[in-house]
């Protein structure tokens, strides 16, 4: 492409995740002149999606300097040819997502998706039901001192017809429990009198103290949080709104489900969409040149990328790891990071019994979530202090070939050993003629900061044309407070355009709307 050298903008957008690319998508009929550069050769950043040859270099790229991510490893086992299942097939049959997060049908994102017209170019995949790990058999009737029963997975009732015809072992007293816990979270923002005093406290003292739900059935409700955290600090105000969410999105977009997943690689599928609207819209986009510094001026930002080419730009956005050394900038006092342990796992198996369609009329699933409590894994030589999540996903996501499945894993900590405990007991939990087994897998640490919104709410305060992006956090969950942060930024670029019009709605138009069908 033509230099860059000595070109001015109205806004240079620094990476492709995410937030940059729904800024993209919402300026792309902004008439503004948009440069959207990313260090990476690949679209997505840490929402990108990878193959397997594509995450080898990742992994070197990711231990080699300073990232969100850190002590990257593969692990490729030995074929067994007594193993008469499929083999690792080639790289570019699998698409493995560092960001394969669920999408609830409440969120936002599906509004917008559906009113600036790029849903068109999206397909989302139910994802079914849940599933939680006990290390013995669920039933509350069996006589005491009875030898436990082996391991297995319960599906997660989300609907009370689910808990009445359901087969988890759960007595008719226990289902009423459960039954009346669903009606009071799905209308507890008019029972606060009820639910308030317990507020900071942990959820498991409203379900004990106040619903009467018996302790070995917390975990039902503790699972639909998603949350990594201990249940000592999941407290009621955080857990209410959360269980709300799971259960007041089953059977929005159609009966069985909750949540979806975007086919082709989790978010990373909407960035490259959300992008390539910005093209059509007249936005230029160079890869593998990010920027190396800049500094800001009373109304305009000097840039220098990393192809040596000098730019001036009156805004300048991105995440922080996005953004070069800044002089004139605000300095950010350091802020105290978690870490979270990831992996990512290529399995030999579909794991067909982890996707039933359980309502009639119900799309079939192409993801399931696994939990394991806290000391569900007690045969660990592991201490288990927070549960554990899995994420399974089909081949009918795309992600891998058919017979195969992928498995996400995430657990607050340094703790890759319970990661590891977790799939090695799924995959004896499921029950197979064969155990499946481990083909692939990736491992690595996450880090965010314990307050994700501190460089973004310090730039706002400040007046200065480089608007920073809270680092993406670690959750399972598509977070709505992102569409906060892009709109903010957004209205914050275009506060003197008359005609600037709402975030993300647009209009038919003739020509765009054809290109975007074509693309």
């Amino acid at each position: 492409m033509e230099s860059l050298h000595n070109t001015e903008w109205d806004v240079l957008i620094a990476g492709t995740g995410l937030p940059q690319s729904l800024l993209a998508l919402a300026l792309s009929r902004s008439g503004k002149r948009v440069l959207h550069v990313d260090k990476n050769d690949y679209y997505g950043g840490p929402q990108a999606v990878l193959s397997t040859q594509e995450a080898e270099a990742w992994v070197m790229n990711t231990n080699a300097g300073t990232s969100l991510f850190s002590d990257a490893a593969l692990s490729i086992p030995t074929p067994n040819p007594s193993h008469g299942s499929p083999k690792l097939s080639f790289p570019r049959a699998y698409s493995l997502a560092l960001a394969p997060q669920l999408i609830y049908t409440q969120s936002g994102l599906l509004s917008y998706l559906l009113s600036s017209k790029v849903y068109r170019q999206l397909e989302f995949l139910a994802m079914g039901s849940w599933w939680i790990y006990s290390p013995q058999a669920l039933n509350l009737e069996a006589p005491s001192g009875s030898p436990p029963s082996p391991g297995q997975l319960i599906r997660i009732p989300a609907t009370r017809e689910d808990v009445a015809f359901s087969d988890t072992g759960i007595d008719l007293r226990s289902k009423r429990a459960v039954m009346k816990v669903l009606r009071f979270v799905m209308d507890y923002e008019n029972q606060a009198e009820v639910w308030q005093p317990y507020s900071s406290k942990p959820l498991s003292d409203l379900l004990t103290h106040c619903l009467k739900l018996p302790s070995s059935l917390h975990s039902l409700f503790l699972a639909l949080t998603l949350t990594l955290d201990k249940p000592q600090r999941t407290t009621t105000s955080y857990a209410l709104p959360r269980i709300a969410r799971h259960l007041r999105s089953m059977g929005r977009l159609g009966a069985g489900f909750s949540a979806v997943i975007p086919k082709w690689g989790g978010m990373s599928e909407l960035t490259q969409v959300a992008c390539r609207a910005g093209a059509v819209g007249g936005g230029v986009y160079v890869l593998g040149k990010g920027i190396t510094t800049l500094s800001t001026e009373a109304e305009s930002t000097s840039v220098l990328l990393g192809n040596h080419d000098t730019i001036r730009t009156k805004w300048i956005v991105g995440a922080p790891d996005d953004l070069g050394p800044c002089t004139g900038c605000p300095v950010s006092s350091s802020v105290a990071a978690e870490i979270t342990s990831r992996s990512i796992a290529i399995v030999s198996s579909s794991l067909e019994s982890l996707f039933p369609t359980t309502f009639e009329g119900s799309p079939k699933p192409a993801g399931a979530v696994v939990v394991f409590p806290v000391g569900s894994l007690g045969q660990s030589q592991h201490l288990q202090d927070n549960p554990v999540y899995l994420l399974v996903h089909s081949s009918d996501t795309g992600e891998c070939p058919v017979g195969q499945s992928i498995i996400y894993g995430f657990c607050c900590g340094e703790s890759q050993g319970l990661l590891e405990s977790a799939i090695a007991t799924l995959l004896t939990a499921v029950n197979e003629p064969s155990t499946p087994h481990i083909l692939w897998s990736l491992q690595f640490k996450q880090h965010h900061p314990t307050d994700s919104n501190q460089a973004t709410s310090q730039n706002f305060a400040e007046a200065t044309q480089v608007l920073s992006f809270p680092p993406p956090s670690s959750d399972l969950v598509f977070d709505d407070s992102i569409l906060d942060s892009v709109k903010s930024v957004w209205e914050r670029i275009t506060e003197s355009d008359a005609d600037r019009g709402d975030f993300l709605v647009f209009g038919e138009r003739g020509a765009l709307g054809e290109e975007y069908d074509e693309a």
